[in-house]
């Protein structure tokens, strides 16, 4: 990927970013690998959108077929009908952009035996690290783009074992609101501490979805929610700006209401509990390590005999800048865009841990407040 501009450079207007400072490490990209599960309305827009902005690889799960019916929302066309939506996409996201790897897999990710060959892939099938391109790397990162609550819990479920970060999505059963969730590990809410639909209409999200019922979708609101979460896989990814925690979008208001989430201490997922945990203990031992630093910083200067030394004259205020080094800006929640190692709970069985009987409710009681006014209904 190289940043010459030039009318025959497929990347020379996404390397800009680089030059302008927003993302220094743009070329990065080509390294990365994304999952996207559920080739619908968001998710085929999703994978154009990672497509056109070169990522290394993406990796798509569907089991679905492309009907007429899906002629209403973006990307597909009408001679694809009959197709399985995975092979679909892989043919038009192949011909947009020949450098990205393309790999598709026609199963549902809910069923046992798929299940496992859903968390090997996520396991082992990240772009090779290029100083051990032996040695099988995780995705970097999983998009959720499904339409339904067991899919959802398989994904929560695949991504807590695997200690994998990922980006939960959707839009309303009547077409008109969206969100977009950002769910890492012992850092923010699985989406068993906190479903969104759960929260802003105190509802069974499982038995919302009904039968023989359309759904309506609006291309509109669903490229919108696919924008917002493409553009925050670019910051996560990349490390630039801040990532937001949660958003939503309500389409007959141009409303965007964020919340900031925390953990639910008494999960019912003891998997999110262990993380919460494990991220706890990464936190404090961050902070010891910091401690220290600093402590035995301050006891070697003032054993020191420093000369004092002479103010230089700056009367223009100028600064010297190391343009070899990348600035980061890590703005908000920056240990929630660093990776941190987490242990891999694949096919482990353990006994369950008691939930923390302190009442720290606070955080989930005033977010129900905040999210009920949203009344958001999705599918």
């Amino acid at each position: 990927m190289n940043d010459e501009v030039n009318d025959s450079n497929p990347y020379s207007r996404l390397m800009a970013l680089k030059k302008m400072g927003i993302a220094p490490n743009y070329e990065q990209i080509r390294q990365k690998t994304v999952a996207v599960i559920g080739v619908g309305g968001i998710g085929s827009v999703t994978c154009e959108m990672l497509t056109r902005c070169g990522i290394g690889k993406l990796i798509i799960f569907d089991y679905d077929k492309v009907e007429l019916a899906n002629m209403n929302r973006l990307f597909f066309t009408p001679d694809q009908v009959g197709m399985t939506k995975t092979d679909a996409a892989a043919k038009t996201l192949g011909k947009i952009n020949p450098d990205v790897v393309i790999t598709p897999y026609c199963y549902n990710i809910t069923t046992v035996p798929n299940y496992k060959l859903f968390v090997k892939t996520l396991q082992t099938e990240g772009l090779p690290d290029p100083s051990d391109p032996s040695k099988p790397r995780p995705v970097d990162l999983v998009l959720c783009c499904v339409d339904n609550h067991t899919a959802r819990i398989t994904i929560n479920r695949a991504c807590l074992e695997l200690g994998i970060v990922w980006f939960e999505s959707g839009v309303s059963e009547t077409a008109i609101s969206g969100h977009i969730q950002f769910v890492k590990p012992g850092a923010t809410p699985c989406f068993e501490c906190l479903p969104p639909l759960s929260v802003s209409m105190d509802v069974d999200e499982s038995k919302i979805k009904r039968e023989g019922v359309c759904a309506a979708s609006l291309p509109t609101t669903m490229g919108i929610v696919a924008g917002i979460m493409v553009q925050n896989t670019l910051k996560h990814l990349l490390h630039f700006g801040s990532v937001v925690s949660y958003i939503g979008y309500n389409a007959l208001k141009d409303h965007f209401p964020q919340v900031e989430l925390h953990p639910n201490e008494k999960c019912t997922n003891e998997l999110c509990r262990r993380r919460q945990e494990e991220f706890k203990a990464f936190l404090e031992k961050k902070k010891r390590e910091e401690a220290e630093s600093k402590s035995s910083s301050s006891s070697s200067s003032s054993g020191e005999s420093e000369k004092p030394k002479k103010e230089i004259e700056n009367p223009f205020g100028i600064v010297i800048i190391d343009e070899s080094v990348d600035v980061v800006d890590t703005t908000a929640n920056p240990e929630l865009v660093f990776e941190y190692p987490l242990e891999s709970y694949v096919a482990e069985e353990e006994d369950e841990e008691e939930a923390k009987n302190e009442d720290k409710d606070e955080d989930l009681a005033s977010l129900m407040a905040m999210a009920k006014s949203l009344q958001v209904k999705k599918q």
